[in-house]
């Protein structure tokens, strides 16, 4: 993939991959210890193992510094935000997948998949099941926060979680559009 930007494979479904300073146990941890997850996406206990459960908090508000506001549509959730799940793969370090929510009937499904490259990380993330009306969202969120990730690992300042979604977000209005 020679883009930084989620694709869709399906009208329910994007993939965003990111190569990623190594090695993988670092990236791994990132992906599962809350407080190294708290850094980029949200903290939250995640079970290790198929079946766990899965919790993450937002806090979007305080992700990074010299922020702008959140739109007002994000305004009820920008302080804090909460997701429960259950674990669906846990294979470390290669492949951890959740449901993103708790209803199974309702929830979407969040799989990470990780791949050694030197020494470098290829991450691929794919989110299914997915609404029409939260695509563009979801393609714009997780393209910030995999942004802020890059950041983390590469130990430099980021633009601005807000700052970015919001770019971002009007630009997969575009991208998106059928």
């Amino acid at each position: 993939m020679n883009s930084a930007y989620a694709v869709p494979l399906s009208s329910d479904t994007v993939r965003i991959e990111r190569t990623l300073p190594g090695p993988i146990d670092r990236v791994w941890a990132y992906l599962v210890d809350s407080d190294l997850r708290a850094r980029w996406l949200a903290s939250g206990v995640i079970e290790p193992r198929v079946g766990g459960s899965v919790e993450h908090v937002w806090r979007n508000n305080a992700l990074t510094e010299n922020d702008a506001p959140a739109p007002q549509k994000y305004a009820h959730i920008a302080d804090e935000a909460r997701m429960q799940g259950r674990v669906t793969e846990f294979d470390p370090p290669r492949a951890l997948a959740y449901t993103w929510g708790e209803d199974a009937s309702a929830s979407s499904e969040v799989r990470y998949e990780l791949t050694p490259q030197g020494n470098r990380v290829r991450l691929v993330l794919t989110h299914r099941r997915l609404s029409p009306d939260q695509m563009t969202s979801v393609a714009a969120g997780w393209h910030t926060h995999l942004d802020i990730l890059v950041a983390r690992l590469e130990d430099r300042a980021h633009e601005g979680f807000w700052r970015e979604h919001t770019r971002l977000e009007r630009e997969y209005v575009a991208r998106l559009a059928h």
